[in-house]
């Protein structure tokens, strides 16, 4: 355990001015960032007596090496430098608004020529619109379903859109009404576009006057006898009107605000957003986060709205008002900071009384459940990981909890397709933006392969390390970007080395890996091994024969717990890819066996034809318009296609994701 009175910083070295400051751990890597209206006042709180200081700040300052800072001007410079340092860093300690689920959204895909309606999830994508979010995909469908007769835009996707457009006839959206049809050009793509402006106008809460609309449209038709066309407009109006009381009123103002409420303990905090557009609620989020400190409701608010609203996307997200149950210090220029994400004045305000304050308090009630959910779920409990990484460092005589514990597990059926996985835990928590599979060649057993994948796993690591001591003058002189590449702004891979490597297998296992750390020069990092049949935790072999022996957690050890979910997760995510390998290997098309016939040329032949049968009754001189294609290629496919081997026909899998474009598996 560090002690942070070895790099406090020098009194009157730091500045009372607003700021932005860094805690860094031994390898240089930022592990907390944090703003201050005074940053002398807030290190110093850092730097006093460490029992006074909240859990997981004791365990922060412990872990931390160094502490640098940047001065700005205002404080809504500090929260936009704050905001790009969290977002850059991903520091471990700092609160993260980790999602309670993977929530749907509604997108319109405005970005492409023909915008697509479809159900989505994850990071939101430039030029495409979101609607929700929803709690489940099936009610995005249903909403779809009913509104697709009155704004028949297109759902399916690349593939189905080109396919139906190269056979000349539309799906069967297209032949019941719920499809214009723009694949076979029924509609211009300015008409189709024209239909999904209406719908996004409907979404976004354009609804009375789009029904008033088709109201008008419906009588004026029934006065002209078009009684067809003004029964096709009444069944448009229930859609319409169906539609709409899915989504409930709270607000008969045409409210524009984001509800915001906490549910807390000293630990950990849950938060649920209602997203109501237009007087009606259009969507429910949620997010369970860790407390870093002794963060007050106030506090929370500040992290939820620096971290939420200041994506790509904050401008389309930011709503006109923020209903919170506290007001953050902060509260002016973090007004300031959200209006310029979204263009126009954003309020931030406490509802104290009517329907406002009957709403916030509604979105508690689900934060307090969603908190409770929380905690029954034994892995995402903060104490209970901290007791197992307590438990883990006990039994392998470690000095400190394993803060990064990295895991590595090979597949292979006979020495074919050989691959490894290594999968990384921080503070107890999968951490899958780090993990990383390797192709194997050469090995012929377990133990060769997990030596070599170590080998290089820990030879990029040292490369990094000697990189980052070799910086020119000028990066000397600005050091703020330990372990992030120049030239790409991202995390050098395997930047960071791990405080403890788990290797899936026992003594045998072990040894090897301990014999690749020490020819590497490695010597600070823990090593153990899970065998499965026993779940025996084995070190490596020493001369006092402390290795010969494995060391036995008690079954309900959090600790063993946590070493079976590290194991369990390398051998799915290497199994996954050794299984991705070999279908991609047993996968055969009639093109492959053509010299001089590449993947790229492949791809190209079957995105112009559509499909292999196309290919196969096309003459020469047709597969000549292809380009990239000569005559004498062109003579060599029609040859081999005219009589292919019986064994050579490719999958249907190869053929849809060869038309869609993507790679040819071989």
């Amino acid at each position: 355990m560090a002690d942070p009175s070895t790099y406090r910083p020098a009194p009157g070295t730091i500045p009372d001015a607003p700021g932005v400051y860094r805690f860094r751990d031994a390898s240089g890597r930022v592990i907390y960032v944090g703003k201050a209206k005074s940053l002398r006042s807030r290190l110093n709180s850092y730097f006093g007596d460490l029992w006074h200081l909240h859990q997981r700040t004791q365990q922060m300052v412990t872990t931390a090496s160094s502490v640098d800072w940047v001065t700005v001007g205002s404080e809504v410079e500090a929260l936009q430098l704050e905001y790009s340092w969290i977002k850059e860093y991903d520091p471990r300690f700092n609160v993260k608004y980790r999602d309670d689920k993977s929530y749907p959204y509604l997108a319109v895909t405005l970005d492409e020529e023909y915008p697509r309606l479809q159900v989505m999830r994850g990071a939101k994508r430039k030029g495409v619109r979101y609607f929700g979010p929803y709690s489940h995909a099936w009610a995005i469908r249903e909403t779809l379903d009913l509104l697709l007769r009155v704004f028949p835009a297109r759902t399916c996707s690349s593939g189905v859109f080109k396919r139906a457009g190269q056979i000349g006839r539309p799906c069967l959206l297209g032949d019941i009404g719920k499809c214009s049809a723009p694949c076979v050009g029924r509609v211009s793509a300015v008409e189709h576009r024209a239909i999904v402006e209406e719908f996004c106008d409907f979404m976004a809460g354009r609804t009375e006057t789009m029904v008033k609309r088709l109201e008008r449209e419906m009588m004026a038709a029934s006065e002209r006898l078009e009684f067809e066309l003004a029964a096709r407009l009444r069944d448009d109006v229930v859609a319409l009107r169906r539609a709409l009381e899915k989504q409930a009123v709270v607000f008969g103002d045409g409210t524009d605000a984001d509800v915001v409420a906490f549910a807390e303990d000293p630990l950990e905090a849950a938060v649920q957003v209602f997203h109501v557009r237009g007087g009606r609620v259009r969507g429910q989020r949620g997010w369970v986060v860790e407390k870093v400190e002794d963060l007050t409701t106030g506090d929370l608010v500040h992290h939820f709205c620096s971290q939420v609203y200041g994506g790509e996307q904050g401008e389309s997200d930011v709503p006109r008002e923020l209903l919170v149950p506290a007001l953050p210090p902060d509260a002016d220029a973090l007004a300031d900071w959200l209006s310029q994400h979204r263009g126009s004045r954003v309020q931030l305000r406490v509802p104290q009384r009517g329907d406002k304050k009957a709403l916030l308090e509604t979105v508690a009630r689900n934060a307090a459940e969603a908190l409770t959910r929380h905690k029954l779920r034994r892995s995402g409990d903060l104490t209970t990981r901290s007791k197992a990484l307590e438990e883990i460092a006990e039994a392998l005589g470690m000095a400190t909890a394993p803060l990064r514990i990295e895991c590595y597990d090979v597949s292979q059926i006979q020495g074919t397709d050989v691959v490894a996985s290594m999968v990384v835990f921080e503070d107890g928590l999968p951490r899958k933006s780090e993990y990383r599979r390797f192709a194997v060649r050469g090995a012929t057993d377990d133990l060769s392969a997990l030596s070599e994948v170590l080998r290089r796993r820990f030879a990029r690591y040292l490369e990094a390390r000697a990189s980052m001591g070799e910086l020119d003058a000028e990066e000397a002189e600005d050091p703020e970007r330990p372990g992030i590449d120049p030239t790409t702004g991202r995390p050098r891979k395997f930047a960071y080395p791990p405080q403890l490597v788990v290797v899936d297998g026992g003594q045998p296992q072990v040894n090897a890996a301990a014999t690749v750390l020490a020819d590497l020069g490695i010597d600070d990092v823990a090593l153990c091994g899970l065998a499965k049949r026993l779940e025996e935790v084995w070190l490596p072999s020493a001369s006092d024969g402390s290795g010969d022996f494995p060391v036995i957690l008690p079954r309900a050890s959090e600790g063993l717990y946590m070493l079976q979910r590290l194991r369990d997760e390398a051998h799915r995510f290497a199994i996954t890819f050794h299984r991705e390998r070999r279908s991609k290997r047993m996968t055969v098309s009639s093109l492959d066996s053509i010299p001089g016939l590449g993947e790229v040329r492949r791809k190209a032949l079957l995105r112009h034809f559509g499909s292999l049968k196309r290919l196969s009754a096309a003459s020469a001189d047709e597969i000549t318009e292809v380009p990239g294609i000569g005559r004498r290629t062109a003579e060599a496919i029609v040859e081999a296609l005219a009589d292919p081997p019986a064994a050579a026909g490719p999958s249907p899998e190869a053929e849809r994701s060869a038309a869609s474009g993507e790679s040819i598996p071989k």
